[in-house]
């Protein structure tokens, strides 16, 4: 017997499981369900490692994967199988009709929503949080949360103004951070603001236009404390409103000639410099 005769088959199209997963494609299915898809095997190693929720059931409901691929990724698998999770082979028109990519690594599971209340983010005392305020780009969201895990943030909270964190692509561009660390969702930018100020964590907006400088910031060593950083939107930033919310407005300066940073990189400098200043002597991390 090969080894992915153990697995029961999904060849129909038609097939009640294919159609469910079908319609978490939509956000108010995924909402109503609170169950969403995670393509690739990274993602779905990410998924069967992070276990059990609140609740005791696990955070894969069930994996998807052609004959090659579970060949390829038989390790995954018997993780999978041993954390019983069902495993299904399936055929690749089955995997493409329920991914979003355009070429599938063969490997999907249906999974349960993981974010976090943010009330128990504020219990954990974060020292370093990126807040999404207006960030509508799903592959945006994905990569600003993929760099919070890599600088070693607390928490991403993304306001009920930002995107879906479940969307597919910004489920792809988190890379499997979306199991690494607190996400809140949802929440309004006035009580965010307001919540991390009570927990003693400064509020900084980046915004190209910011009266402070980020190298002014280093200099003066004011990143050494909590922080959380507030990012906007691609194309417009923050609205005068949010930037007005928090303790200070700060800009990535421009030495060469470039008119701006986009979002995922303009996030990325000011996560790792907040990173930095943290776990230098006499940081909140030091």
């Amino acid at each position: 017997m090969t080894q992915h005769a153990q697995y029961p088959e999904l060849t129909s199209l038609r097939s009640p499981r294919v159609s469910a997963a079908r319609r978490l494609s939509r956000r108010a299915q995924r909402g109503k369900e609170r169950r969403f898809i995670a393509e690739g095997p990274q993602a779905v190693r990410e998924a069967v490692g992070y276990g059990t929720l609140p609740g005791g059931e696990h955070a894969v409901v069930e994996i998807y994967a052609t004959v090659e691929a579970a060949e390829r990724h038989a390790d995954l698998l018997a993780d999978a199988r041993a954390a019983r999770v069902p495993v299904l082979t399936a055929t690749d028109e089955v995997i493409e009709a329920v991914c979003q990519t355009v070429t599938p690594q063969g490997v999907v599971a249906v999974c349960r929503f993981v974010d976090t209340g943010f009330e128990q983010v504020l219990a954990a005392r974060p020292k370093l949080v990126a807040v999404l305020a207006h960030v509508r780009d799903p592959g945006n969201a994905g990569t600003v949360l993929r760099t919070a895990d890599a600088a070693g943030a607390d928490a991403v909270i993304l306001t009920d103004a930002s995107v879906d964190l479940y969307n597919p692509k910004a489920v792809r561009a988190s890379v499997g951070s979306l199991y690494h660390l607190p996400v809140a969702v949802g929440v309004p930018i006035e009580q965010a603001v307001a919540g991390l100020r009570a927990a003693g964590v400064r509020l900084l907006a980046a915004d190209g236009a910011g009266e402070r400088d980020l190298d002014a910031e280093l200099d003066e060593g004011t990143l050494a404390g909590p922080t959380a950083w507030v990012f906007g939107n691609e194309a417009w930033g923050l609205p005068e409103a949010t930037r007005a919310l928090a303790d200070d407005v700060v800009r990535v300066p421009i030495h060469g000639h470039a008119e701006s940073l986009n979002l995922a990189t303009a996030a990325a400098v000011c996560l790792y410099a907040s990173a930095r200043a943290q776990r230098a002597p006499g940081g909140c991390r030091g």
